[in-house]
Order: structure tokens, then sequence, then C-alpha cells
């Protein structure tokens, strides 16, 4: 999964490296990889995350929750006991408060937002994220998503439908992973982790990639 994920890369033309930009970036690197000082999860991220690469060597791949469904706007996992659907939606920017710093885009509602080209408005928003583990639903609160932006469930390769997503289970029986990555306009990726039928944290890498 790894290698297959970074020849895609290289192959959309797109290389491992810092966005530099000429304006203003506010975004925060507190949930960044490299913050996760959890080595359990760090462990674990590292297996599937493009910001983890330097330390994913002799992990072996998770096991994975499979897909039932994909669409436009929605994609569902499941299995006998977690089903994880993540929706999205269009972004209406008269719903929102936007900052700019010259023409370029910097906050949305008085935060700086990830994912797509940062300074430019974005096009798509993550709307919800449900999660039920056995009967339980797992409480994701809004702000683990609502400034994460253009997430991407699928994309075409050689006539066949593919996706860089995936819901990702720990060896420790406890915990479980869902995962988002677009490596379209810079790079982003986010991970929602949940242990024990609790919302731990998320971990979001971004503009690893040049345009």
């Amino acid at each position: 999964m790894r290698i297959i994920t970074i020849i895609l890369l290289f192959l959309a033309g797109g290389s491992l490296m810092a966005q530099d930009l000429d304006y203003p970036d506010f975004r925060s690197k507190k949930d960044n990889f490299a913050k996760i000082n959890d080595q359990i999860i760090r462990g674990d991220v590292a297996s599937f995350a493009l910001a983890g690469i330097d330390e994913s060597i002799g992990k072996a791949q998770l096991q994975t929750v499979p897909v039932l469904d994909y669409s436009q706007n929605t994609m569902k996992y499941g299995n006998d006991n977690i089903q994880v659907v993540i929706k999205t939606s269009f972004f209406m920017p008269t719903k929102h408060k936007l900052q700019f710093t010259e023409k370029h885009l910097v906050k949305i509602d008085g935060k700086p937002y990830y994912g797509g080209v940062y300074g430019e408005q974005p096009h798509t928003i993550i709307e919800s994220v449900t999660v039920l583990v056995g009967k339980d639903t797992v409480s994701i609160p809004a702000t683990a998503y609502n400034d994460l932006y253009e997430p991407k469930f699928s994309f075409n390769e050689n006539g066949a439908t593919r996706s860089r997503n995936g819901v990702y289970l720990s060896n420790d029986k406890h915990t479980f992973y869902i995962y988002m990555l677009n490596i379209d306009n810079g790079g982003a990726e986010y991970t929602w982790v949940i242990r024990d039928k609790q919302f731990i944290r998320r971990v979001v890498d971004f503009g690893f990639l040049s345009k």
C-alpha cells in the first residue's frame, strides 16, 4: 500500500517538499504527525500516513475495515463491529466569514484552514463523520473536521475507481484510525483516532507536495 501510494504521488507529478508561500501562513502544526507522543498511535499512523514515511520501515500494514459503499459525497466503511460514514458537501462562501491578506484567503470563520491550495477558496467541506462501535455512537466533535477542506473519496486509474482513504485497525485491539489523503494541490492528510469508543485526537499534515 505504501509503495503504491508513493508511486502514485510521483506519477501525479508531486514531490515530497514543503510549500513556500509569499504570504502569511497561519496554519498550526500542533496536530502534525511529528507532534504525536503516544508511541502506539505514532507507530500505527506511520504504517499508513505519508507524514510518517521515515518511520514506516519494517512496519506491517494494519488490518482494514472494508469499504461498503461510496458516492460523490458519501463514503461508508463497515464490519461486524465498526461502522464509519463520512459525508461531504460543497463549500458555500456566503455561509462563512472569509479573511484575506491582500488577495489570499488565510482564515475561514476566524481559523486557518487545511486542504486544497492555501490562499485560495476551497470547493468542498467535510459535513460529518459518523462512527458506530457495536451499538454505541462515538461522538466526533465538529472541531475535529470543520477546518479541514477538499476531502477526496476516490480517483480513476486506468479506468478503475480507487481510493487512498481507509479505516485501519490497531494491533492493540483498542484503537482504530479513520484516514483521508488527497495528493492534489499541495497535499493534505487527515486521521481521526478512536480508542475504546472515544475520539482521542486528530492528526493533520499538509503542504508536503509541490503544486
